[in-house]
């Protein structure tokens, strides 16, 4: 501990408290002194190759871990960090972003400092339009206030938040800190919640093929404990949605599938949309979840629960809180038998891949060998496109096992966010399903994953430029991107004995590289498979015909 004790040390000391072991980030000047202080401290710096990858590793590290921290200098970070905190807001993550600062006498007399744009505030106010609390460490004295506040908010909310850090501030002395007050969760209104429960158990308890929908803020509020006890109480069935995919066990026989309205396999479909009650759990209606909004939700006997109200019909109960009101209906409503009537389906288990040698590679068969090769001990993130599309259908039973940016979707999160899965779960192995066309938009953050010895496997699917854009509209020139030699590159990251390239053409050499991925658990591996004459999944199939279908005539 220091004997001067400043506010960079009290920033530090609340990151930690917060559970964040790990700050991601690119050095500038105006963020060097607080740099050293992360140094000295027990808050482990990870040096990324740009401020937006910081951002993405972040994000990575805060899914699994409930925070994650990116630091980065004013303007030119705090500007290039901009894309990863609107993903994080759009997908209610708590990345919580530190940005260096000009002194505040250069801004109080307004002098053109290098990284300014147009004014002192232009940072600030953009990041509190994305952020659950934004702020400027003035004064010394009014700091710790704030920056227990500002982290508060984010821990509490489930999304970003934003501290801008002067550098006389970082280096003023301050009181040292108390013991941190943990966020108090929101309480349900006992009245409210009593009679919404009584109206669900009755609605519920009539229906005689109720369906309850599991949603994203199952997985982001960490609801899914309970959910599972609901379901498991009153056998009912279930499902998910991409974006919430394996919040729930895939395994249990009481899963339905993956619903996303005429994206859905029919069976799915055909269960959800026959359902006389349907119990909507933290469901967000995003276009990529309702499969361009053609789910079938709306209605009575959909009863929506999200966001701290209820409803049901033309009913609407404030203040009743997502997990109160599934304890409250776990322990009242009436059990059935389900799993006499639905016998579990041979389907859920992964089917062995068996290689037929020379056979050109597609991308069904791709699909079917990693979702074979995948097990407890990875986390797979799949990025927008293909992959995600292709995904949905993986046999993936842990929650934390599957992350996808299913709204906000911007292609080339997941190799940089696989960084921070990597830091968050040490004994887990990321494996990134990827694109060409979004691993080049940040492939150099593997050279982080290199030299951090992360042993990542990426899955690059190399397809000629952009397939998803391919399949949204008429083709053109602009989805066209140079050819790299991708299975070579990872040896010009650094040693070349601790990371393995392999390339796959064909079914028995796929098998051969995801034998030599297992062989090399403790190195970064990237396979590329050659997926040739733009072949795709089923499910980008559907989405192309789907968003093609509902855009204007020409």
């Amino acid at each position: 501990m220091p004997e001067r004790y400043t506010v960079s040390n009290y920033l530090i000391d609340r990151l930690l408290d917060v559970g964040v072991k790990h700050a991601f980030g690119v050095p500038g000047d105006y963020v060097l002194d607080f740099l050293d202080h992360v140094v000295a401290s027990d808050l482990q710096w990870v040096g990324t190759c740009n401020e937006l990858n910081a951002g993405y590793a972040a994000d990575g590290y805060a899914r699994l871990n409930g925070a994650g921290a990116a630091v980065v200098t004013y303007g030119v970070g705090g500007l290039s960090i901009l894309n990863a905190l609107a993903g994080a807001f759009a997908e209610q993550v708590p990345l919580i972003v530190v940005s260096g600062a000009p002194p505040g006498r250069r801004r109080e007399t307004g002098a053109m400092v290098h990284h300014l744009v147009a004014g002192y505030y232009l940072q600030l106010d953009v990041c509190k339009q994305m952020t659950a609390d934004a702020a400027i460490l003035t004064d010394a004295g009014t700091a710790p206030a704030i920056i227990d506040r500002v982290l508060t908010a984010a821990i509490t909310q489930k999304l970003p938040a934003y501290l801008e850090l002067p550098l006389d501030v970082a280096l003023s002395p301050c009181a040292r800190p108390g013991a941190f007050a943990e966020p108090t969760p929101a309480v349900s209104d006992p009245e409210s919640l009593e009679e919404c429960v009584a109206e669900v158990v009755a609605l519920v308890d009539a229906a005689e093929h109720p369906l309850v929908l599991a949603g994203v803020d199952l997985l982001r509020f960490g609801l899914g404990e309970d959910a599972l006890t609901l379901i498991e109480t009153t056998e009912m069935p279930f499902a998910t949605m991409l974006s919430s995919k394996s919040v729930l066990p895939e395994l249990n026989p009481q899963f339905v599938g993956i619903y996303q309205g005429g994206w859905s396999r029919d069976a799915v479909r055909a269960e959800v949309e026959a359902a006389d009650c349907v119990l909507s759990l933290g469901v967000r209606r995003t276009d990529l979840d309702t499969g361009l909004f053609s789910a079938v939700l709306d209605g009575p006997r959909v009863i929506s629960a999200a966001g701290g109200e209820v409803r049901i019909r033309r009913h609407y109960y404030r203040e009743v809180e997502l997990g109160d009101l599934m304890r409250g209906l776990a322990a009242a409503v009436r059990p059935r038998s389900y799993l006499s009537s639905h016998p579990a389906s041979g389907d859920r288990f992964a089917r062995p891949f068996v290689p037929e040698a020379g056979v050109p590679l597609t991308a069904v068969r791709l699909y079917e060998a990693l979702d074979h090769f995948l097990d407890d001990d990875m986390v797979l993130l799949a990025e927008p496109g293909d992959a995600f599309c292709a995904a949905a259908e993986f046999h993936i039973e842990e929650a934390e096992n599957f992350i996808v940016q299913g709204y906000y979707c911007s292609i080339g999160y997941c190799t940089p966010a696989s960084l921070g899965v990597a830091l968050a779960r040490p004994r887990k192995r990321p494996v990134v399903l990827t694109g060409d066309g979004a691993f080049q938009m940040t492939a150099q953050e593997v050279s982080t994953l290199v030299r951090l010895r992360v042993p990542a496997l990426i899955v690059l699917i190399n397809n000629d430029g952009y397939l998803v854009e391919r399949k949204l509209h008429e083709d053109g020139l602009y989805n066209d991107i140079q050819t790299w030699r991708y299975a070579e590159l990872p040896a010009a990251f650094g040693d070349p004995g601790s990371v393995v390239g392999c390339r796959a053409q064909t079914e028995d050499e796929l098998e051969t590289a995801f034998d030599t991925a297992a062989a090399n658990c403790d190195k970064l591996v990237l396979i590329e498979a050659v997926i040739p004459g733009r072949d795709c999944s089923e499910g980008l199939e559907r989405l192309g015909r789907a968003f093609r279908a509902a855009q204007p005539k020409k």
